[in-house]
């Protein structure tokens, strides 16, 4: 069963069309890797799916892109989206804050407020993160004092945080040494068993390592 299927997309930035067409279905619970070569339209691709994209530049969008039947490019609300549908960048993205601030972020801002509760929820996705046992002692100290690999896995946990229904992951171990890669590549293979998790990445050996299916573009179009 599809947790999204894309039909007809186009996409235009700034005048320019980007991707052609695409007519994709990305399975429920699975992971499902995007690749192809530089500059063919991958991250656009994954910043539609949430509609992210629009946030910077001229972004038009024509086509349906389907979450449970529901095309969210008629959506009003991108807010109640992107916690539906969360996203994690290629470079780490932590915020100038505490570990447990970062991880707390999207929390709050649904006003979850403090406590026990909040506690208990920031403990949870640091462990579904696999990053609780390296930071439990210092959830008060500066996200800046992380390790790369650290930060990324941070910026999952802050993703997961507000329990998503579908993960966007941009690239997320392209700068990060073969450790955290594994990490993170372990993770993933966990998260499927609860969400979707679409994967962005130039590494085919990456691709076989952790995709149930493996989408091949080229020129804005979706080509195997």
């Amino acid at each position: 069963m599809d947790k999204i299927t894309v039909r007809g997309l186009t996409v235009r930035i700034d005048g320019t069309e980007v991707l052609h067409s695409i007519n994709l279905g990305i399975p429920e619970r699975q992971v499902t890797a995007i690749t192809g070569p530089s500059g063919c339209g991958k991250s656009t691709l994954l910043r539609t799916l949430n509609r992210i994209g629009e946030l910077a530049g001229e972004w038009h969008a024509d086509g349906e892109v389907l979450l449970d039947g529901e095309n969210i490019l008629h959506m009003a609300d991108t807010d109640s989206l992107r916690r539906r549908v969360g996203m994690v960048f290629q470079s780490p993205a932590a915020f100038p804050m505490s570990i447990y601030g970062n991880v707390a972020f999207g929390l709050r801002c649904q006003g979850a407020g403090s406590g026990e509760r909040l506690d208990a929820a920031v403990e949870r996705a640091l462990r579904d993160a696999a990053l609780w046992n390296e930071v439990r002692d210092r959830l008060k100290k500066p996200a800046g004092t992380l390790s790369g690999g650290q930060q990324q896995r941070l910026c999952i946990a802050r993703a997961l945080a507000v329990e998503p229904e579908v993960l966007l992951m941009d690239e997320p171990t392209s700068a990060l040494d073969s450790r955290s890669t594994g990490l993170i590549e372990e993770l993933m293979l966990r998260l499927r068993e609860r969400l979707t998790v679409v994967l962005v990445t130039h590494s085919m050996e990456q691709a076989k390592r952790v995709a149930g299916r493996t989408v091949f573009m080229s020129d804005g179009r979706v080509v195997q």
